[in-house]
């Protein structure tokens, strides 16, 4: 079985939801909580050391796919791009809520959170790959974060990192997918943040803006909606929530 996969440069990556959109309307997706491609932005840190993180999620066809093993037919690995599709005659199946159960990063999507809702899932664009094109979604990315191939050849050209931080432990579905991490960035001209913040809290005449440099550098729970990665939203109104950048 060939196995080909996707390519996705954290540190190219701006963010602009290109990708999403060519997914969206290559493949008609209404608005709603259908999501073939999540596209997932999370903020951590506090001043001076934010970090804004984004991910591609498509479903990543893993080698190992466990989703396939419990969905009782629902799913099929297709051979000869090793992509991981959905039988259509069994979209509203249980066999495919457990398969959602079991994999990792959440990558079948839902039209309703009925128990009889059917459900959906990226499938590599089989149909263009077939016509020798790209996935649209890799096609349209114009940072060329993106790249699709033979997973051994990408992994030549890439590297071999199937994990990006706050992911779940690719050690048992080995996706297939390779990803260059975005790397902590070093001030172009140092300073001293705590004095910083010192001027920023003066107001003469007026009252401080703040008593303690620790009220702008710890963030209390709750501040920030989407301060953390959760790749398995509890429902379709959770997953629009956490991925509502891509102008749905």
């Amino acid at each position: 079985m060939a196995q080909y996969g996707f390519f996705f440069d954290q540190t190219r990556c701006s963010g602009c939801q290109n990708c999403v959109l060519a997914c969206k309307s290559t493949k008609q997706i209404p608005p709603g909580q259908i999501r073939l491609l999540r596209f997932y932005q999370w903020e951590t840190g506090s001043f001076p050391t934010v970090r804004v993180h984004t991910l591609f999620a498509p479903c990543y066809h893993c080698e190992n796919p466990v989703c396939v093993d419990v969905a009782n037919g629902a799913l099929i690995k297709e051979e000869k791009y090793g992509a991981v599709i959905i039988d259509p005659s069994k979209a509203a199946s249980a066999g495919l809520k457990a398969a959602w159960d079991a994999c990792p990063y959440g990558c079948i999507s839902f039209e309703s959170d009925a128990p009889n809702a059917r459900g959906f899932k990226c499938d590599m664009c089989v149909d263009r790959l077939e016509a020798g094109k790209l996935p649209s979604c890799v096609l349209v990315c114009p940072q060329r974060a993106l790249d699709f191939g033979l997973l051994s050849d990408l992994q030549a050209r890439y590297g071999i990192l199937r994990d990006l931080e706050e992911m779940p432990s690719s050690a048992t579905s080995k996706p297939a997918v390779v990803f260059k991490a975005k790397t902590q960035k070093a001030p172009l001209v140092p300073y001293d943040a705590n004095r910083a913040l010192q001027l920023m809290a003066k107001r003469d005449p007026l009252p401080p803006t703040f008593s303690a440099t620790t009220d702008v550098t710890s963030v209390p729970a709750g501040i920030v909606s989407r301060n953390a990665l959760n790749m398995k939203a509890s429902s379709g109104r959770e997953l629009i929530l956490r991925t509502m950048d891509d102008c749905d």
